[in-house]
């Protein structure tokens, strides 16, 4: 057995000690209330991206690089409706079943409500039964970026547009054949253009 005396710790020691709790606590917290609009997206270094440019009719034209679109959030605010903005630019959630597209069957492409890129094909729709507009593939890979979310205590996916980092939503993996992918994403990030 031991017989050395334990000390209580002193006033400052005591004081470290808590401020550490303390400093490791904000830490957790901010970790689980991150959003994903607050992550560094990958960039090319000459501020260039690869885009697929599609007609309104989703017909492909052709894959260019065009220079990213970053505007500051005054200009953004100036284009966007407040819930636009909260969404697209914040990484905001719509409520689920709640959106203009979740429930929409008709043939069209949806493009970023923020730049116009080219995101999804209706023929890549499913029902969910999520409440929110599900697709099994984006209609090019180069017009999305995934970006690790670790915001709310969980891992995800969130999606954005390439052209303009807009948040879109998230992918899951427990969609339909052929991919099994579900891009879950909000309608206030798209704009819906009806085939001809």
């Amino acid at each position: 057995m031991d017989n050395r005396t334990v000390r209580p710790l002193s006033r400052s020691t005591r004081r470290a000690f808590l401020l550490g709790w303390a400093s490791a606590a904000g830490a957790v917290a901010t970790s689980v209330l991150i959003r994903p609009s607050s992550f560094t997206f990958a960039r090319s270094s000459d501020g260039l991206v690869t885009l697929v440019r599609f007609s309104d009719n989703g017909e492909r034209l052709q894959t260019e690089q065009t220079p990213k679109i970053v505007n500051s959030d005054a200009d953004w605010r100036k284009q966007l409706t407040t819930n636009e903005f909260d969404i697209t630019r914040r990484a905001d959630t719509e409520m689920a079943f709640t959106g203009k597209y979740w429930n929409l069957h008709e043939a069209g492409i949806y493009r970023c409500t923020c730049c116009a890129n080219a995101l999804f094909d209706s023929k890549t729709k499913f029902d969910s039964g999520t409440g929110w507009p599900s697709f099994y593939a984006p209609i090019a890979r180069e017009n999305v970026r995934e970006i690790r979310d670790a915001s709310l205590g969980m891992t995800r996916t969130a999606v954005s547009c390439t052209e303009c980092d807009a948040h879109l939503g998230h992918v899951f993996d427990d969609g339909p054949r052929p991919t099994y992918l579900r891009y879950c994403m909000n309608s206030v990030s798209l704009r819906f253009i009806k085939k001809a």
